[in-house]
């Protein structure tokens, strides 16, 4: 649970299936570039031979997907999904554009996921990547036409009363045309013990959706001279404990996972008070001594680790405090008035508690969900833990679109459709833009993962469907 996060798009993360043949009608996919494509990537995954499902991403992804992650690493992660899932049947496409196509899927150990296929808009619609999310089971009655703003409000209440009514749902949800709120609605409480209802502007917890302004920070010091991405660890911490690791990664490892640096949660994290982690430098004592778990740039595995040590170099390019130089150069241009890092133990007004079924790292279904003050520290990091509201994130994907905050490379990544997400114990949070509808969905929540991921991507399925 604890780390459960992402700050890009989920590319090729889960998938292993086996077309049924005999026993379900075969699902007809679009005779178009992308629809052959998607159900060739069904067949080549469900070969008897992995060199087929190899030989499809050579032939089915662009260049630079293949080149942003290596085969080596998808044929590890088909791998290990094909042992997950085993089968999985494609039941309903749910979208179906030149270059885009979602599609209900069924998994042989009975779980439902839903696949997104991105493609190049223009020909030959090669494959810009695969995103794949644990899903409800779907309405396979429901017509997949045209839907009004009206139409999706009607939806979206109706989908989200029935979660609060199995305590599924606890949080705030926005939807925006541009810059513009059309939707929005609060369910369930901040606090259970005081009975304290949610609200449109309550904070909430963002888990590692932070990562994504520690990124903006990078790319703005960048900018301005002030780093490289090519520079090293050991340039700005000298004394950083792992000289192996000081000497060898780079910044652009850390922002890309791929340094070998490990995370600070594990059996010193649960060991240490939770009030002595307040500062960036007292996450390093957690794992800064821990070994490369492999040569930095060979492959890549989350690394919350490696977004504490980003937040530390912040500091010593910028000479701020890293939580000061967020305040003053992504808060105060976007006008997010309330978001930043609170301590736990100092009251705030407006901040939902989170309440977890997984306070031992364990899932506890039935059980009453616990408060989560246990299992946080005393103040989030550069790789987590923030507080923000709904509408404070609008702001932030309305700066980075506008130019305000100097950062092009996440304004592009926002631009074409990002998806962030933040999630721990308590903790789910989740941004995604749609740009070629022009709205973005925003959901915060102080239950467990994936709640609003859950959420975002049923609306988001509704949003695509806008006349």
């Amino acid at each position: 649970m604890k780390k459960f996060v992402a700050i890009v798009p989920l590319i090729f993360l889960l998938s292993a299936f086996s077309l049924f043949a005999g026993e379900t009608a075969r699902l007809v996919f679009p005779k178009t570039d992308a629809g052959e494509r998607a159900a060739a990537f069904f067949e080549a995954f469900n070969g008897a031979d992995e060199k087929d499902m190899k030989a499809f991403f050579e032939s089915n992804f662009t260049a630079e997907a293949l080149k942003t992650r290596p085969m080596d690493e998808r044929m590890a992660m088909h791998r290990g999904a094909k042992s997950d899932l085993t089968t999985l049947e494609p039941v309903k496409i749910m979208e179906a554009t030149e270059d885009a196509i979602t599609v209900a899927a069924r998994s042989g150990s009975g779980e439902w996921l839903e696949l997104a296929f991105t493609f190049e808009v223009a020909k030959p619609h090669k494959l810009l990547r695969i995103e794949i999310q644990m899903t409800a089971e779907p309405n396979l009655e429901e017509p997949t036409g045209p839907l009004s703003e009206a139409d999706i409000a009607a939806k979206t209440e109706a989908y989200l009363e029935d979660l609060v009514a199995r305590d599924e749902f606890s949080g705030v949800v926005l939807v925006a045309k541009g810059d513009t709120p059309v939707l929005e609605r609060a369910y369930g409480l901040a606090s259970q013990e005081y009975d304290v209802p949610n609200r449109a502007d309550t904070r909430f917890n963002l888990g590692s959706i932070n990562k994504f302004f520690t990124r903006i920070a990078i790319e703005q010091l960048a900018g301005q001279k002030k780093l490289s991405l090519d520079d090293t660890i050991g340039k700005y911490l000298a004394d950083y404990t792992n000289k192996d690791a000081a000497a060898k990664v780079t910044i652009a490892h850390l922002l890309e996972m791929t340094g070998g640096i490990g995370d600070f949660f594990g059996q010193k994290f649960d060991a240490t008070p939770k009030d002595r982690i307040r500062t960036l430098a007292d996450y390093l004592p957690l794992f800064a001594d821990q070994p490369l778990h492999f040569e930095p740039g060979s492959k890549r595995e989350y690394s919350n680790g490696g977004y504490v040590v980003l937040g530390l170099i912040i500091e010593k390019a910028s000479g701020q405090d890293y939580y000061d130089y967020v305040q003053e150069n992504i808060c105060r241009p976007a006008g997010m008035t309330r978001t930043g890092h609170l301590d736990a133990d100092i009251p705030a007004e407006d901040v939902a508690s989170g309440y977890t079924r997984a306070w031992d790292g364990k899932e506890h279904p039935g059980e009453p969900r616990r408060n989560n003050l246990y299992t946080r520290p005393a103040r989030g990091s550069s790789a987590g833990g923030g507080y923000s509201t709904a509408e404070d994130l609008l702001k932030l994907v309305t700066a980075l679109e506008s130019g305000k905050l100097a950062a092009p490379e996440a304004a592009r990544f926002a631009a074409n459709g990002m998806g962030i997400a933040g999630g721990a114990p308590g903790i789910s949070a989740s941004v995604e833009t749609l740009p070629k509808k022009g709205y973005t969905v925003i959901v915060l929540s102080n239950y467990d993962p994936p709640t609003s991921e859950k959420v975002a991507r049923k609306i988001g399925s509704w949003v695509k469907r806008i006349d």
